[in-house]
């Protein structure tokens, strides 16, 4: 008897890469965003690639490197040899996220390069972690003397100083919604604290679902919240995100579930009210 095997869609393949934070494969798990959008994208192959990069990469490490040898030739690799930056002309292409694109154009966002540098500098040995840094995701490496903080958009290293004026902007935001001045106080190492795997691709997706949302593009910003709810199965308002995407589609039957699920765990939630006008709508638009 003929065995059937199915293969996974490209929603179980995510799933079943993201069960565990223990053992969670930020490239692979990076890769497999673009599958939606190509659903024939071999993830493999891209693996293979970034292999191919880190042998040559290796191939010229003189072996009594220090790791602030290894920090330079990486860099000189990175962004001069390879030529990888940032899209200045086209920062919001939805290709910017996706790295077998990424791989081809050498142009992405700060998070996006990042991904792939992190992956480089793992390969060194180098002690190196993504940063959610407020407003652009940079990286950082602990060297004996210190640690160094880079932009992966440009391969700048930054300063404390730099970094504090890059922070001023979003300080002064979230004043302009408190009293006192309490974020003045918060010390700059809390906004380098490492950014574990998970939130790498949750904000990735993020970046992704704000690109859908202001373009209208109802179908892909599901399938990119349909990913985010595997991450994070408590996070009820991409629930009700999905739920109102459905709807603006016509989907009453799949968005009243979604927004509903919504209404019975965001108690605290300043819109349950709208939501719950809109979910009687909807069922009397069903009937």
């Amino acid at each position: 008897m003929p065995l059937n095997l199915q293969m996974p869609s490209t929603l179980e393949y995510f799933t079943s890469l993201v069960q565990s934070d223990a053992h969670f494969p930020l490239l692979e798990t990076a890769i497999s965003l673009a599958q939606d959008e190509y659903p024939d994208l071999d993830v493999q192959r891209i693996l293979s690639d970034v292999d191919q990069l880190q042998a040559r990469l290796k191939r010229r490490l003189p072996a009594d490197a220090s790791a602030l040898q290894k920090l330079r030739l990486l860099n000189q690799f990175f962004f001069r040899d390879l030529g990888f930056g940032g899209n200045l002309n086209n920062y919001y292409d939805p290709d910017n996220s996706y790295l077998n694109v990424m791989l081809k154009t050498r142009r992405g966002i700060p998070i996006s390069l990042a991904v792939l540098w992190l992956e480089l500098a793992g390969s060194l040995g180098l002690n190196a972690r993504g940063v959610a840094f407020p407003g652009h995701f940079m990286v950082k490496v602990n060297l004996p003397k210190g640690q160094v903080v880079i932009d992966p958009f440009t391969g700048q290293s930054l300063s404390r100083e730099e970094l504090s004026e890059r922070l001023e902007p979003f300080r002064q935001r979230r004043l302009a919604g408190s009293e006192g001045d309490s974020e003045y106080d918060t010390p700059i190492g809390l906004y380098l604290q490492s950014a574990p795997p998970r939130d790498i691709i949750s904000r990735m997706l993020h970046n992704l679902k704000e690109i859908h949302r202001i373009q209208e593009d109802w179908p892909r910003l599901i399938a990119v919240v349909d990913r985010l709810i595997v991450l994070h199965p408590d996070a009820w308002a991409e629930y009700r995100d999905r739920g109102l995407a459905w709807a603006v589609q016509g989907q009453a039957a799949r968005a009243v579930p979604d927004l509903e699920q919504y209404l019975a765990h965001a108690s605290d939630a300043t819109d349950l009210d709208v939501v719950a006008q809109r979910v009687a709508l909807l069922r009397r638009e069903a009937t």
